[in-house]
């Protein structure tokens, strides 16, 4: 009968297992660079400045997660998982952040072009040290 407790207790701990790591695929891969103030005027809420987040984590949306404005207001996980520059990203530390501008259109230019985010000053800072061009992430809709 022990046994039979053990073979139960494997089964579980597999399926609990698979469970996490399919939970931790779900996250999609890109890349971030950052942009600076002035913010104002953005594509999603215009001259409105209650549009930010009091944390300044936000971003701008690249044209993969664009899609036609839908991503006005929508926020994501993001972390660094890596970059050009040896020790660039800050191990752990993953923030979230608000979609509140078109990358292509924002007052400011991006670091680097073509990135799947364009994150503020404050949320680049958060996940990385420097300021490289351009981070690799992950990132997730949540």
């Amino acid at each position: 009968m022990p046994s039979q407790h053990f073979s139960s207790f494997l089964l579980a701990v597999s399926l609990l297992s698979a469970a996490a790591l399919f939970r931790l695929s779900s996250a999609d891969i890109g890349t971030a660079s950052h942009y600076r103030a002035p913010y104002l005027p953005t594509a999603c809420y215009g001259n409105e400045a209650a549009q930010f987040p009091s944390s300044n984590l936000f971003a701008a949306a690249g044209e993969g997660v664009w899609d036609n404005g839908a991503s006005c207001g929508r926020q994501y996980v993001v972390r660094c998982i890596s970059a050009v520059a040896p020790r660039t990203c800050i191990p752990g530390q993953t923030i979230r952040v608000r979609v509140v501008d078109r990358a292509l259109s924002s007052v400011t230019r991006p670091s680097r072009g073509g990135t799947t985010l364009v994150l503020s000053t404050s949320a680049f800072a958060a996940i990385a040290n420097g300021s490289p061009g351009a981070i690799n992430i992950e990132y997730q809709q949540v």
